[in-house]
């Protein structure tokens, strides 16, 4: 397994990532999430749409949180993009979470099972077993057409970037 250290950080110490490093122009690895039902989703289930994919560490944290309130609210605005959250919380807490929140039009997804999206996009932190924060643009054909692994945790990405990344695929 592919270890990446000194390019993330939480609260400024430095922090371990699982997994290789993907870059615009690599083909997007298919992975196997669980939803809120906690039936399995794949990514391949949305061939042929612009996928986002918000990688955050939990979503009890305000940042997360924020994260994925803003998603939300661009789901709306995006033609034929469909956009995933993705971190290790339970699905029971998930679902919750989007009950009480009104997370609707984003796909709030659970990889606690296998950490199979987080070990094939290299956001899995070694030392606690969550994903670091990152958001990835996947186009139409598979093609990764953003990246963005944020470099400190407790920072937002940078949203402006990702969606004009998608925006420029429709």
């Amino acid at each position: 397994m592919q270890k990446r250290v000194n390019e993330v950080t939480m609260r400024g110490a430095p922090i371990t990532l699982l997994g290789p490093k993907i870059n615009v122009g690599d083909i997007a690895p298919d992975f196997i999430v669980q939803d809120l039902a906690m039936k399995p989703i794949k990514l391949s289930d949305f061939k042929g749409k612009i996928r986002i994919i918000n990688s955050v560490p939990s979503i009890d944290t305000s940042v997360c949180s924020a994260q994925v309130h803003r998603f939300n609210v661009e789901a709306a605005k995006l033609k034929d993009t469909v956009i995933f959250s993705v971190s290790v919380d339970l699905p029971f807490a998930l679902n919750r979470y989007c009950a009480a929140e009104g997370i609707d039009a984003v796909k709030v997804t659970s990889d606690h099972k296998d950490l199979d999206f987080g070990l094939k996009y290299g956001t899995v932190i070694e030392e606690l077993r969550l994903l670091s924060r990152a958001v990835f643009v996947i186009d139409k054909n598979d093609k990764i057409a953003y990246v963005e692994y944020v470099k400190e945790t407790s920072s937002e990405p940078d949203y402006d970037k990702a969606l004009a990344a998608a925006k420029a695929l429709a």
